[in-house]
């Protein structure tokens, strides 16, 4: 079935005139950070959203700022010029209740050269306090203004009105080509192929400040996507982008959904409120993510904050990598690799053997071989085991290595099952599992990694006192680092 596009509307406006509350509302998701100082949207947002019946994918810009266009805030303008290349509409919002000020003016201005309709919102427009600044807007010359509220989704009915001229007709597209499909019979319901592949690679990649997670990614999409710069901290909003990567060993082409994250400092710094929603963020990012590429410093080599940060991948059951960036630049380059290594093996030994690469996010070096692991170990973590096989693995472990007899009482493992994937999870039925010790339970999940192709992925492993593995009633308490359970 053919799909039609959807049209691209792009939020532009100084800042904190609640350009990032109304993109939240029109996705329905609270997906931008929102704050009542200037200038917490740095890179462009990109969303689904809906309003009454059309849909589009609207994109939050940074605050448009007056500055030197060396300066993070001119550079943070730029990303909004460019924003509106190939888009198929704008909405221009200013605040209602402040007037129009000279900054609303110069944007005005620049619009009214560009060759995209513009849709002015006049924001915080509810009760009679922004009757003035919505009188006041009509000398921007760009038509009459929709009076909406962002923050209670007040004025609807006028934002939809201003914007169905421009877009309307893509809406109209997409239902003459879904009755087309729908007589062609292309809308069967109720099949799915069990074997199709996997979706888009959801691949955060995640940090301390100023590791070069931004400049990565730009250098993977080949173009100055997202705000950079020597500032540490200049991206706080988790950024989603999607693309197509080419393997160029063999030409293939995968789809990735990279997602940008704010850097994650030691929590003692993390004292401003707008920092901590940026961090909350980033862990929200994780959580969506499928594989997670925990980028270092090589100037900085590994620090504890980046096994706190890694250890956190691997509790929400992520796929984890460790890409070394800046290695153009690194000294004693072998030593520094090596003793990162080790550092590793020894600081994350729950999962041992981490895919580590050495990148350059300047020069592009590694990082074809980083996204081409990305998939094989996103492989790995949806894996799923025929029972059958499981078991005999089961069977050859227990034999090989027996449970303890504590107290001269014998410890019986009857059976195992995968209770799930993403990350793979384990069911272990037996009798007086309590007394197992954890030694054991890590020597069962390491051998599920290292025998059944789960390699370095997190494990998750349940113990269930049963005398019938069918039923789980029974069990004891208490917890297993490593990624077992008790139950």
């Amino acid at each position: 079935m053919s799909a039609t596009r959807k049209p691209t509307v792009i939020i532009i406006g100084r800042p904190n005139v609640g350009k990032s509350t109304l993109f939240n509302r029109l996705v329905g998701k609270k997906l931008a950070l929102v704050d009542d100082q200037p200038g917490v949207t740095r890179d462009r947002r990109m969303g689904d959203a809906e309003l009454a019946g059309m849909q589009f994918t609207v994109v939050d810009t940074a605050g448009w700022e007056d500055e030197d266009k060396e300066s993070l805030p001119g550079r943070m303008r730029a990303q909004t010029e460019v924003s509106l290349e190939g888009a198929d509409a704008a909405l221009f919002v200013i605040d209602a209740r402040a007037g129009i000020t000279p900054l609303d003016e110069e944007i005005a201005r620049w619009l009214r050269t560009v060759d995209v309709p513009v849709v002015l919102v006049a924001n915080k427009a509810e009760g009679k306090a922004g009757d003035a600044g919505l009188l006041e807007s009509y000398s921007l010359g760009l038509g009459d203004p929709a009076p909406i509220s962002a923050e209670h989704g007040e004025g609807v009915a006028d934002l939809f009105e201003g914007l169905w001229p421009h877009i309307g007709h893509f809406e109209e597209e997409a239902e003459r080509a879904a009755e087309l499909a729908a007589e062609a019979g292309e809308m069967a319901e109720g099949e799915e192929d069990e074997d199709a592949p996997l979706g888009p690679l959801k691949l955060a990649i995640v940090g301390r400040p100023n590791a070069g997670k931004s400049t990565l990614i730009n250098r993977l999409l080949g173009e100055d996507r997202l705000l950079t710069g020597p500032e540490a901290g200049i991206t706080r909003d988790s950024i989603a982008v999607d693309w197509q990567w080419t393997d160029p060993k063999d030409g293939t082409t995968h789809d990735i959904r990279l997602i940008d994250t704010a850097g994650m400092r030691k929590r003692a710094k993390v004292v401003e409120k707008l920092e901590k929603l940026s961090v909350a963020d980033a862990l929200r990012a994780v959580d969506f993510a499928e594989v997670v590429v925990l980028l270092l410093d090589a100037t900085q080599g590994l620090e504890h904050q980046d096994l706190k940060i890694a250890s956190k991948v691997l509790e929400e059951g992520r796929a984890l990598m460790i890409a070394i960036n800046k290695w153009d630049i690194a000294e004693d380059a072998s030593y520094l690799f090596n003793g990162i290594r080790a550092a590793l093996d020894e600081g994350l030994s729950q999962v041992r053997g981490l895919p580590l690469f050495a990148v350059s996010a300047k020069t592009g070096k590694g990082l074809d071989d980083m996204l081409r692991a990305a998939f094989v170990i996103r492989e790995s973590w949806s894996k799923r085991v025929p029972t059958a096989a499981l078991n005999r693995w089961f069977d050859d472990a227990l034999e090989a290595n027996p449970p303890p007899a504590p107290g001269g009482r014998r410890i019986k493992l009857r059976y195992i099952t995968q209770a799930g994937t993403r990350p793979p999870r384990f069911v272990v039925f037996g009798n007086r599992l309590d007394d197992l010790p954890k030694s054991y339970e890590r020597y069962l999940v390491n051998g599920i990694r290292a025998k059944l192709g789960f390699d370095a992925v997190p494990v998750r492993v349940v113990l269930k006192s049963s005398k019938n593995p069918y039923n789980a009633n029974k069990g004891g308490g208490g917890n297993f680092s490593g990624g077992s359970e008790r139950g």
